[in-house]
């Protein structure tokens, strides 16, 4: 095994979660070639196997804690990186119709490498997410949109929730300091068409998690997203 299974096992099943053993197997393989890939290309810092058990693979799966990934749901990995938490919760959910999304394309090089050696389906997009959010292609086309990029709740509201359509739900992925930032996010998220539906915390072995659910409520106006210095200079 290239993770710690057991370790995960405990982790998942906090959250009543359990893979069947071909979604395990699957998960092995892209442990595998996350670590291979990582001895020459920068994907990520973490690759031993406790740390892939926890951090990349069952705080991945934690969104689906909080949401229904059953069907065919259009699902935005908002800031994937190495294709976290979006890998994982396709394996999970092979139905799923999901885009991955970041700035920088060798990582999504990556994700497509691993999708075409694991036989998945997925889009990758190699784009910021101020440009892509005001796109008709993808503005309002997904019925959850999923991140645990590092940003200010208030400021990762206003990238993700312009991709959301109205009823669907982004769940932001955050740390021990989310209700910090939940209070200081609401007028984003009100002003974004947002309405916060749930916050869960979750307890894994390496530390506290919070996730975040907004639910989509009406249309986001056509200003945003913003730049990102006008983010930074103005934050809702």
């Amino acid at each position: 095994m290239n993770f710690d299974l057991s370790l995960f096992e405990e982790n998942t099943a906090k959250m009543n979660i359990t893979l069947s053993p071909d979604r395990i197997e699957l998960l092995d393989s892209f442990a595998a070639l996350l670590t291979e890939r990582n001895k020459t290309v920068n994907l990520t810092a973490v690759t031993d196997a406790r740390g892939i058990a926890v951090k990349h693979f069952a705080d991945s799966l934690s969104p689906m804690s909080v949401c229904d990934f059953s069907g065919s749901p259009k699902v935005l990995d908002l800031g994937t990186g190495a294709g976290f938490p979006g890998m994982p919760l396709l394996i999970a959910n092979p139905d799923i119709k999901i885009t991955f999304m970041d700035s920088i394309g060798k990582k999504l090089d990556f994700i497509e490498s691993a999708l075409n050696a694991l036989s998945l389906e997925g889009e990758t997009l190699n784009c910021r997410a101020e440009d892509a959010g005001k796109d008709e292609t993808y503005r309002e086309r997904f019925d959850i949109a999923v991140s645990r990029a590092v940003a200010p709740l208030n400021a990762l509201c206003e990238y993700a929730l312009p991709f959301v359509k109205n009823g669907g739900v982004f769940i932001a992925m955050k740390g021990a300091q989310a209700s910090g930032e939940l209070e200081g996010a609401q007028n984003a998220i009100k002003t974004l068409g947002g309405e916060v539906i749930s916050q869960k915390g979750i307890t894994l072995t390496d530390g506290e998690r919070n996730l975040i659910v907004i639910k989509k409520v009406s249309p986001t106006p056509r200003e945003y997203p913003r730049t990102p210095a006008k983010i930074k200079k103005s934050p809702l």
